[in-house]
């Protein structure tokens, strides 16, 4: 075999004898085979008896060794958060029994598509600071139980399983059938969502009246929850602290709320309020007449003049003259506004915490970023908690809270892993197992707006050239984004395909020789340094429990040309029993030395009185899945920004067709990282003169 031009073995062929090609070059093959079907929950049970690489081939007992069980990837449970597995009103309980205030957040559906993108990454910044749940609106006049990617019910169960967002949906009743609202909650469970804010809604016009057998009050849409559903979701109601307006009275509007409580209900939000005063004697009131459920006060922040005048209006309050006697001469001002709704925010919540009768409280954002993170802030509130419960972002769907081991590869991409396996029942714990089947769901669907990038096409071709000029003028885009220089054209880039997020703070512990290797077209996308025995509590590589100790192999991630693939085996010769790797094109011909395809653990933890928790792993068939992928970004995300038949779009095309996508892993950890040295032999060698 000639190591300066590799054999790169076609797509469905498994070498006879695996350990005699590994004695004597170190070198396996693998791909992904015709047995393995995208369509299991998780992975294929045995069948048929066909030799390796022939159709229908299981592998059972092949040289290949892989075993095809889905006992492989349970395992046992490490002892994860075990608030990963409450529900919302447990963790409501557990917070108000140690005293603990929390802050949920309130956002409603955008009207346009490139709203959706938006907001959803607002909801991973605003997730940052540590909301015990967020809430989202139900809007009837925009079908809020469809699947369009403004409806009510997508935006709430990208929030869950996209976010990792413990979220509640707003479902209001009124006009609509028992049928319409059992769907809906039908499909809502089926989302993963498992909370829900019981409302009636606004009636259709003054001449409405209630009709018998249909929904009139959200009394009646609870009951009809607990009916159908039992316990499986938890139901807020809304509160009026000065009387719903539509109410007879106080007391009759009293009467109401507790006829929703003794109904199913398992806490309640109130409406909006500006004196700290209102809020006390509401719940006083509540208490007289035997509520005693959790009340959460809800907070507004006049952000506007504008929108407290619709507000008011909508909610038919009186705003104090005290407040308006502030507002009416700034009212032009929208910054002075501002400030003001921030310290008038501030004030009223801090009443409110220092009276002993508020749990937690609840923002109405109206989507707005700044204001809400100022105030939480400023109340001490706003955590921002540098450990992670695991390396990588979780999904709040109810089936995926034993979830606890994954592929690195998809480690700057989490929404893409998350969506390619939605369809499975069952997910690793406490270790991902050997399967041959792992059923990763196709990536077709680059228009999702959860999988866009936040940055329109405009800004990407600022950040990655307006025209491209070779290869070189990609290597130093690259080059741009982990150094954080400028481009030639003086415009910062902040993401790449692959990754639409800042570097990753271990980053900073290898940047000088990611820049060294990327400025020579080894182009990472991926990678993370060896880590031996860091406090979990450590701001850079921590994560998990307070208490434990965090270990990492070194990985590296890269496409490179098929020239340097060619030096780089040479090299790796001298690396085999150190060394992993696992070397591929956009065709799927590849090349590696992973021992009988064995997942290869990079990431672990130790923490006291828990097993070891092992959250991430190199595996040789999820690769084979996720090159598809990292190979169709390049086109799909960069090449696209260009005309069909330009040079710029050529070049990436070229990258695309002719570049090897490498993943290297450095199994001696607690010695530093030989990966480096492997690259700069590498690259050593590839400029040798031909005559050597």
């Amino acid at each position: 075999m000639d190591l300066l031009n590799p054999e790169v073995l076609p797509a469905g062929h498994c070498w006879p004898s695996l350990g005699m090609r590994a004695l004597e070059a170190g070198i396996v093959s693998l791909s992904v085979p015709p047995s393995i079907s995208r369509d299991s929950a998780m992975v294929n049970e045995p069948r048929g008896n066909s030799g390796p690489g022939a159709p229908g081939a299981h592998w059972e007992g092949s040289s290949c060794g892989i075993e095809s069980s889905k006992d492989s990837l349970r395992g046992s449970s490490p002892g994860l958060d075990p608030e990963r597995r409450e529900r919302l009103r447990e963790k409501m309980k557990r917070k108000m029994e140690s005293g603990d205030k929390w802050f949920s957040l309130e956002f409603f559906p955008p009207r346009m598509a490139q709203g959706a993108v938006n907001l959803i990454a607002m909801f991973d910044q605003m997730g940052a600071g540590g909301p015990l749940f967020i809430d989202v609106t139900w809007r009837p006049t925009q079908d809020p139980g469809s699947d369009k990617e403004t409806s009510s019910m997508t935006i709430a169960s990208t929030a869950v399983n996209y976010c990792g967002l413990e979220t509640m949906l707003h479902m209001t009743c009124l006009c609509q059938s028992r049928e319409a609202i059992t769907g809906h909650l039908r499909k809502a469970r089926r989302l993963g969502l498992k909370n829900v804010l019981a409302l009636r809604g606004d009636p259709p016009g003054e001449q409405w009246e209630e009709e018998e057998g249909e929904f009139s009050h959200a009394t009646d849409l609870v009951k009809h929850i607990r009916r159908e559903f039992g316990d499986y979701f938890d139901i807020c109601v809304a509160g009026y602290p000065k009387g719903h307006p539509d109410a007879v009275s106080f007391e009759d509007d009293l009467k109401h709320l507790k006829e929703k409580v003794t109904a199913g209900a398992d806490f309640i939000i109130t409406q909006l309020f500006f004196e700290a005063d209102t809020f006390f004697l509401f719940v006083k009131a509540c208490s007289d007449i035997g509520i005693t459920c959790p009340i959460l006060p809800g907070i507004f922040l006049i952000q506007s003049y504008h929108s407290l005048q619709q507000l008011v209006k909508l909610s038919k309050l009186e705003v104090p003259q005290s407040i308006r006697d502030v507002i009416e001469p700034i009212k032009d001002n929208d910054d002075a506004i501002c400030n003001y709704g921030i310290d008038q925010a501030v004030s009223l919540c801090q009443k409110l915490l220092a009276s002993g009768l508020v749990p937690g409280l609840h923002f109405y954002t109206l989507n707005r970023l700044k204001a809400t993170t100022e105030v939480l802030k400023r109340l001490g509130m706003w955590t921002e908690e540098p450990r992670r419960p695991l390396p990588w972002a979780l999904s709040a769907h109810p089936k995926r809270r034993e979830e606890d081991v994954r592929p690195i590869f998809w480690a700057s991409r989490p929404k893409s892993y998350i969506y390619r396996t939605r369809d499975w029942d069952e997910f690793p714990n406490g270790r991902w197992g050997n399967s041959s089947s792992p059923a990763f769901g196709e990536l077709k669907d680059y228009y999702l707006f959860y999988l866009k990038g936040k940055a329109p096409r405009e800004e990407l071709l600022k950040m990655w050239g307006e025209q491209l000029s070779s290869e070189k003028s990609v290597f130093d885009i690259f080059v741009c984004y982990l150094s954080g220089e400028p481009n030639q054209n003086g415009h910062p880039v902040t993401c790449l395909p692959w990754n639409d997020e800042p570097l990753a703070a271990e980053t900073s512990l290898m940047k000088e020789e990611l820049l060294r290797v990327n400025q020579r077209g080894v182009l990472t996308i991926n990678s993370q340094p060896r880590v031996n025995g860091e406090p979990s509590s450590d701001p850079v590589v921590g994560w998990g429990p307070s208490g434990g100790y965090v270990f990492q192999k070194a990985y590296l991630e890269f496409f490179t040309s098929r020239e340097t693939v060619g030096a780089l085996l040479r090299v790796l010769k001298k690396y085999e029993l150190r060394v992993n790797y696992h070397i591929v094109d956009v065709k799927g011909e590849n090349i590696t030395n992973a021992p009988e395809l064995q997942p290869n653990a990079v990431t672990w933890g130790i923490f006291p009185g828990r097993e070891i928790i092992q959250p991430t792993v190199v595996d040789p068939v999820s690769f084979m899945f996720w090159k598809d992928e990292a190979f169709a970004l390049w086109v799909e995300r960069w090449g696209k920004l260009y005309d069909e038949k330009s040079p710029s779009r050529r070049i990436i095309q070229h990258i695309h067709d002719n570049y090897f996508l490498v993943n290297l892993v450095d199994n001696e950890f607690p010695l530093d990282s030989c990966l480096w040295q492997v690259l700069e032999d590498t690259l050593e060698l590839l400029n040798r003169p031909t005559s050597e």
